[in-house]
């Protein structure tokens, strides 16, 4: 691989794109654009919550407690954990959004009439989701009270179960919080994508392809000299969003900007890779154009953005393991949100590292060295 050819591609697109004043436009406008535009809005609502349960009584009113969560349909208790250690790594890894903890003396305290205390831990850097845990949760427990009431001491007793709750992350559940770094990844990849789609078939449009094509450059060369420019740019823009997210929204990031950096440049090589796909197979920037939104729409429908994976159908929620935002979003929000490490992330930065090599390779593969 010859850096100094590699060097005249980089040179070549960055005079190509000072050119383009559409070009630059959409590279300054759009992720302040679209980030002040939709960054108040987004709710969603979710069900079959994964939920950790660390379950400290041996009697059975706790298992009837247990069972009354799992018939409301708002909690799936997917964890059995055996130390308050296991409940925080199974929310901090996001494997959970709630944490149900039952002290050794609940059944006890039931059956010598005393008020039985259950904690329940919410992953609150998702607000609307965290309601709906609180407000279900709550909404069980007075049920199960209700119903113990009935059965054992009458209903003069007074309150039977206490529930504490503790909202983790985002405690005091701004959207807010929740919607920029999702935001961040959507903007980031929508400019990238767009911009890298058109690279290639713009050389076609332009007739500037012969150019390449009789040059010594190889394939690979043209793909890292394409990618480059656009990494650069990319990078400015996910610098400039993480300003305007933390003067302008007062969105605190509260893990290693140095990591979440890191994790940004590996996701724009796999958006852009997607772009080169895109421009690699497009006979002209309208159908670059329109394969662009094709991709661009079920990346912001599927990855988690809008709507909570969990909540999906299984199907569907498979189909969001194949998109590189869905990774990136959990990266945003990991490290924005919870303060997540590289411990934390390193599945995630296999798979986004796997998604750009790939990706880069099958655009250097679908490119033709030749005129059609």
């Amino acid at each position: 691989m010859n850096l100094k050819r590699i060097f005249s591609i980089i040179r070549k697109e960055f005079f190509q794109i000072k050119r383009d004043k559409r070009t630059i436009a959409i590279i300054i406008m759009m992720p302040i654009m679209e980030l002040l535009l939709f960054g108040y809005a987004a709710s969603t609502s979710v069900d079959h919550i994964p939920t950790a349960v660390y379950n400290n009584d041996i009697g059975i009113e706790s298992r009837d407690l247990l069972d009354s969560f799992v018939n409301s349909q708002y909690f799936d208790l997917d964890y059995n954990a055996t130390s308050m250690q296991e409940i925080e790594e199974y929310i901090d890894n996001g494997n959970a959004k709630a944490g149900i903890v039952i002290p050794p003396e609940y059944s006890k305290d039931l059956k010598n009439g005393k008020t039985a205390q259950i904690q329940l831990i919410v992953d609150g850097s998702d607000p609307t989701t965290a309601q709906t845990i609180l407000s279900s949760a709550g909404g069980v427990v007075q049920s199960m009270s209700v119903e113990i009431i009935k059965e054992t001491r009458g209903i003069e007793m007074p309150q039977v179960l206490d529930l504490r709750s503790r909202v983790w992350y985002n405690p005091n559940m701004s959207s807010i919080n929740f919607n920029i770094p999702g935001l961040i990844g959507v903007i980031l990849q929508t400019v990238t994508l767009m911009l890298t789609s058109f690279s290639i078939v713009r050389e076609r449009e332009r007739g500037t392809m012969e150019q390449l094509i009789v040059t010594p450059i190889t394939k690979m060369e043209l793909m890292v000299g394409k990618i480059v420019p656009y990494v650069i740019i990319g990078f400015v823009d996910i610098v400039l969003a993480l300003a305007l997210s933390v003067f302008w929204f007062r969105v605190p990031i509260a893990g290693s900007i140095t990591l979440l950096l890191l994790f940004s440049v590996i996701f724009l090589f796999g958006s852009l890779g997607v772009g080169l796909v895109i421009s690699t197979v497009s006979k002209s920037q309208l159908q670059a154009m329109q394969l662009s939104m094709f991709m661009i729409m079920p990346n912001i429908l599927l990855s988690g953005y809008m709507f909570p994976i969990e909540a999906m159908p299984d199907i569907v929620g498979k189909i969001s393991t194949v998109l590189p935002l869905t990774y990136f979003i959990k990266v945003l929000r990991g490290i924005i949100l919870k303060g997540n490490g590289f411990g934390q992330l390193y599945q995630e930065f296999i798979i986004l590292t796997s998604f750009g090599l790939g990706f880069l390779m099958i655009a250097t593969v679908k490119f033709k060295k030749k005129i059609e």
